[in-house]
């Protein structure tokens, strides 16, 4: 019994670090659960199709299976190819063992460089979202197509994308037409290269005149090829039925149908009238309103024109032809001269160099017609009703001002109340007759002026001097100059200067006060005695 009981604990034991050994084991050889996308590989049995013994993952296992990675990087194309991955062991990017869920592909597609791809974003391209382009409907390989998340499969023409537009009728090269930024307009495209070049008037035909869009095969289709223009009613109706045959070229051109650039073949100079100036730009409708052959009236221009003038230039019911003072190159600009203006109304002085515009186009109209009799028919009367008409007759403006220069005042100021003398000669009308504080016509003052120097001048000394509610300046000071005060004799005051005193400095007895906020020069003194200024 006790031999039984010892072989039973032997076995248990023997048992116990067994299974303790093999624990160990087995973690030695599988550090922890693999990824969900290989779960498959999971056991001992399959370690070796991964890992070679006694060594780590190597490449060539990974792309034994990942044939697709391999693929590229055997053509030397994609992302795996590149400078700083081609070099990469997998598992450094793509390690596994650490558990169901853990993520062996990941990366930031924010920060992600597609040009280590092979293929750079640029344009529209750029602004794209990587599932935009990444999804199942664009991938031709049925083994990739199948998986829920690739980003192999991609081819990089055009058309593994988009669809073509004109349906296997143009090159496959998008990229000969167009660029990245978007589809229109095709920047690429130079119509030049074309078998039909564009002149004239048809290099503004926007495209779709001329290449239709209908619906072909149910998809939106735009004919670019095979369009037929041996002749021009290939695409233009032709308007003469065939009376000219089919060579349009003959009379017309590109530039236009009509005259300015058609009708080549018919010389008008072969008329009564030949075309001259701006009629030979006009377009034959214009004039021949009925048919071409219709006999007009040319005489004079009012047979086609209207009078612009509306009878100002009418003498004795007659109306003068325009070409007195228009030519046919043009409507705008006179060749009316000064010498004939002369005749009529004399320009001196600045109106020599006053364009015609100035006087005859006040409004949206030009009116020649009984204008310049007086100043006030082109100026404005700014003094009207502020200067006596003893000076200012009506509209008499030359009694002061000149055609040369407006501000050229030439008016005797001595046949007023008021004789400018000394300085007084040098000032300016505006100096004395216009407010300078104030805006506008309205601040000007000719009448009811008054002569004294209070009137115009402030007077300093704070009407010290006023006697009988009036400062006579004079009685110190003439109009040459303010100072000195040369008409001053202090002997004609209470207090005459004699001896040491005639020396002083006015300054010295006469300070600078202040009184109620204002700065004055204290002439009138209160105090006389020796005692009040020297102690």
């Amino acid at each position: 019994m006790k031999s039984i009981l010892s072989k039973f604990l032997k076995f248990t034991l023997i048992a116990i670090i067994s299974l303790i050994a093999n624990q160990k084991l087995l973690a030695q050889i599988s550090p922890g659960d693999l990824a969900k996308v290989h779960s498959h590989l999971e056991g001992m049995s399959n370690c070796t199709k991964c890992h070679i013994l006694g060594e780590k993952v190597t490449n060539a296992k990974c792309l034994a299976c990942h044939t697709a990675i391999k693929t590229r990087i055997d053509q030397n194309k994609g992302y795996h190819s590149s400078a700083g991955v081609k070099t990469k062991q997998c598992a450094a990017c793509h390690n596994d063992h650490h558990g169901v869920n853990f993520q062996i592909i990941k990366f930031d597609k924010a920060k992600f460089d597609h040009k280590l791809t092979g293929y750079t974003l640029s344009g529209a391209h750029s602004k794209k979202k990587c599932e935009d382009c990444h999804k199942p409907e664009f991938i031709q390989d049925v083994k990739l197509k199948a998986k829920k998340t690739t980003y192999l499969g991609l081819k990089t023409d055009c058309q593994a994308c988009h669809a073509d537009y004109h349906q296997k009728t143009l090159s496959s090269n998008c990229a000969d037409c167009h660029n990245n930024e978007k589809f229109k307009p095709a920047p690429k495209f130079d119509h030049r290269k074309a078998k039909y070049q564009l002149t004239g008037k048809h290099q503004s035909v926007a495209c779709v005149e001329c290449h239709k869009i209908s619906n072909k095969n149910g998809q939106k289709y735009q004919e670019f090829k095979g369009l037929q223009f041996s002749s021009c009613s290939s695409c233009h109706m032709d308007v003469h039925n065939n009376k000219f045959g089919q060579k349009c070229a003959d009379c017309h051109n590109t530039e236009s149908f009509a005259v300015g650039g058609g009708v080549k073949g018919f010389d008008h100079n072969k008329t009564d009238f030949k075309l001259e100036g701006k009629h030979q730009n006009t377009n034959c409708k214009s004039c021949h309103k009925l048919k071409l052959t219709t006999p007009l009236n040319h005489k004079n221009c009012r047979d086609c024109h209207v009078d612009y003038h509306e009878g100002q230039f009418t003498r004795n019911k007659i109306s003068p032809d325009c070409s007195e003072c228009h030519s046919v190159n043009g409507f705008p600009g006179s060749s009316y001269s000064i010498e004939k203006h002369q005749l009529i109304y004399p320009l001196q002085g600045a109106h020599l160099a006053t364009p015609c515009f100035a006087c005859h186009k006040k409004t949206d109209k030009w009116k020649f017609k009984n204008i310049g009799k007086v100043c006030a028919d082109c100026h404005d009367d700014i003094h009207k009703g502020l200067i006596s008409e003893k000076y200012y007759a009506v509209n008499g403006c030359q009694n002061c001002h000149t055609p040369s220069k407006w501000s050229l005042v030439q008016f005797n100021h001595d046949s007023t109340r008021f004789a400018l003398k000394g300085a007084h000669q040098k000032k300016t009308c505006r100096d004395c007759h216009f407010n300078k504080q104030a805006k506008g016509h309205d601040s000007q003052r000719f009448s009811g002026l008054l002569t004294s120097c209070s009137s115009c001048h402030k007077d300093i000394h704070q009407n010290q001097f006023v006697i009988d509610g009036t400062s006579d300046c004079s009685r110190c000071h003439n109009q040459s100059s303010f100072l000195p005060a040369d008409g001053f004799d202090h002997n004609n005051t209470r207090f005459k200067l004699d001896g040491k005193h005639n020396k002083l400095p006015c300054g010295k007895c006469h300070k600078t006060v202040e009184q109620q906020g204002v700065t004055f020069i204290l002439y009138k003194l209160d105090q006389i005695k020796c005692e009040d200024c020297h102690r």
